[in-house]
C-alpha cells in the first residue's frame, strides 16, 4: 500500500493567481478575495477534506513591464490588486484545528527580528500550523517598492537569504531555553532570566541584539517551505527546506530535480529524505473522457494568453511583449528566476524553446485532464517519480476545490494516495512526525548557542 500523498491548496489573496482569465467564469469567486469569509468558507472545505495546506502565493510588486509598461497587470488583475496573506492567517487559525497555513514571505519585504516575533505569533495562535515559504522577490518593481534601485542579482539574493534565516533560526531556536517561561503566581517568577539571551547577530547586512520577545511557540521554526529549482536555489532547499514546491513538467522531469536536490541535502548533513516534493497540478475532472475534454476546451477559452505571457515575463524578468513569438529562450538574458527557464526546456527537451511554446505550455501547465480514475493513475505516477505532495492549483474558487474533493479524493483514498484524518499535533507533527526540527537541520545549531553570553 503506497503512503499518502500530501495535498495544499495553492491560493493568492487576489483575483488572477495562475490560470489567468479563468476568474471571468461565471461561477468563480476569485473576486470576493477582500472578503474574509470568502477564505474562512475556503479554509474549512480544505480542512473537511483533510487537507494538510491551504498554502498562500504572495508578492510586494508588479511583475516587469509588458510591452512597455504596466497597464496589462492592472487590465487583467494579474496579481494586483492583492492582500498581505498574514494578516488574515490568525482568523483562518481561529476556525479550524488540523489544516496547515501556509505563508509566503520575502526577505525583501520584513525585518528578520520582526518577521520571527509575527511568525511565533501565529504559531502560538495556530497551535504550532505556521508554515512559511521562503522566497527572494524576483520583480525590480518590489525591489524599488523597498528604495532599491533594481533587482539584486540571482546569487547575491540567495546570500541575502542565508543571512535572513541564520537571524530567525538565532530568534527561534536559541533566544529562549525550554521551560524559561515559568509564570508562577506565588512566587511572582514570571520567566527565568538564566534562559532567556540576546543573540547579538552582526553580519553583512542585519544587527539584532534580541531577545526574541516571543516564547517558544509550539515548533519554534515554522514548517519550511521554499519553491527554487535553480542550482542556487537547489542548495538553498537541501541546507533549510522541509518542503519543496516544484513544477517540473513531467514526472521523469520531477524524478531528476528530487534525485538531485536529495543528493545535495546529504552532501549538506541531513537526511535524504528530509524534504517532501509539492509538485504544482490543476485538474480538469469529467465522468467521462469526453467530458473532461469538454471542460478543458471551455477552460482554454477563458484563459488569456497575453496575461499568461505577461506573468511569465516576470518570471524571466524580461518585457515578452516586444518579442517575436518564435524568438528562442536562450537569447534572452535575465537576472530573473533561473528555475522557471530550467522548467522550459525541461518542457521542450528536443530543441531551444521559444516564447510561442512558453505561451502554449505555460497555460496547460502541470494540467490533468481525465476521469477520477485517470488522475489517481497520474497521481501514481508522480508519486513514484519521488513526489511527496500535491500542489492544487485552481482554475475556480472554490469550484475547482469542490470538485477535486468530491470526486478526486474518495478515489484517492480508495487506493491509498490520501489521509482519511489527520495526525493529531502540529503541522510539522503532520508532515514529519516531529514537532521541532531534527538536529541536522542548521537552525538546531543554535539551541543553547548562546547559554553563556550574558550581555
Amino acid at each position: 500500500m503506497p503512503q499518502p500523498l500530501r495535498f495544499s491548496a495553492f491560493v493568492m489573496n487576489t483575483t488572477s493567481h495562475i490560470l489567468h482569465g479563468a476568474w471571468r467564469d461565471p461561477d468563480a469567486r476569485q473576486t470576493d478575495f477582500n472578503s474574509l469569509e470568502h477564505w474562512i468558507d475556503l479554509a474549512k472545505r480544505l480542512e473537511d477534506a483533510h487537507f494538510d495546506f491551504i498554502f498562500f502565493a504572495d508578492v510586494v510588486g508588479l511583475y516587469d513591464d509588458y510591452q512597455g509598461d504596466w497597464r496589462k497587470f492592472v487590465d487583467s488583475g494579474l496579481q494586483i490588486p492583492s492582500n498581505d496573506p498574514l494578516v488574515i492567517a490568525s482568523a483562518l487559525a481561529s476556525h479550524t484545528e488540523n489544516l496547515g497555513i501556509a505563508i509566503t514571505s520575502s526577505i525583501l519585504q520584513e525585518h528578520p527580528f520582526d518577521f520571527a516575533r509575527k511568525i511565533s505569533t501565529l504559531d502560538h495562535a495556530s497551535k504550532g500550523r505556521i508554515a512559511w515559504n521562503i522566497v527572494t522577490s524576483l520583480s525590480s518593481n518590489a525591489w524599488r517598492n523597498f528604495g532599491y534601485d533594481g533587482i539584486t542579482a540571482h546569487d547575491d539574493r540567495y546570500a541575502w537569504a542565508d543571512e535572513y534565516v541564520d537571524v530567525v533560526y538565532k530568534l527561534w531556536e536559541g533566544s529562549w531555553d525550554d521551560d524559561a517561561l515559568i509564570q508562577d503566581k506565588a512566587s511572582g517568577l514570571h520567566a527565568d532570566f538564566d534562559r532567556v539571551h540576546k543573540i547579538n547577530h552582526e553580519g553583512p547586512r542585519y544587527r539584532v541584539e534580541g531577545p526574541h520577545l516571543a516564547s517558544p511557540s509550539p515548533q519554534r521554526t515554522p514548517v519550511l517551505f521554499q519553491a527554487g529549482s535553480s542550482a542556487t536555489g537547489r542548495r538553498f532547499a537541501a541546507r533549510n527546506a522541509e518542503a519543496q514546491f516544484i513544477q517540473s513538467p513531467t514526472p521523469e522531469a520531477a524524478r531528476a530535480l528530487i534525485d538531485d536536490t536529495r543528493r545535495l541535502t546529504e552532501e549538506a548533513g541531513r537526511d535524504r529524505d528530509d524534504i517532501t516534493f509539492f509538485q504544482g497540478l490543476s485538474f480538469v475532472v469529467g465522468d467521462t473522457e469526453a467530458e473532461a475534454a469538454r471542460k478543458a476546451r471551455e477552460l482554454d477559452e477563458l484563459i488569456d494568453a497575453s496575461t499568461i505571457i505577461a506573468h511569465s515575463a516576470g518570471g524571466i524578468g524580461t518585457d515578452l511583449g516586444f518579442y517575436d513569438l518564435d524568438t528562442p529562450i536562450g537569447d534572452i538574458t535575465t537576472e530573473g528566476t533561473q528555475s522557471f527557464l530550467l522548467w522550459l526546456r525541461e518542457a521542450v527537451p528536443d530543441r531551444e524553446p521559444t516564447v510561442r511554446d512558453l505561451a502554449e505550455l505555460r497555460s496547460r501547465s502541470g494540467r490533468i485532464v481525465g476521469t477520477p480514475e485517470q488522475i489517481a493513475d497520474r497521481l501514481s505516477e508522480w508519486q513514484q517519480a519521488g513526489v511527496g505532495g500535491i500542489n492544487v492549483v485552481n482554475a475556480t474558487i472554490p469550484g475547482s476545490y469542490i470538485e477535486f474533493i468530491e470526486h478526486v479524493l474518495p478515489v484517492l483514498r480508495e487506493r491509498g494516495l490520501a489521509q482519511s484524518d489527520y495526525t493529531p499535533g502540529t503541522a510539522r507533527r503532520k508532515l514529519t512526525g516531529r514537532d521541532r526540527l531534527p538536529e541536522t537541520h542548521p537552525a538546531a545549531q543554535y539551541r543553547g548557542a548562546f547559554t553563556d553570553v550574558r550581555v
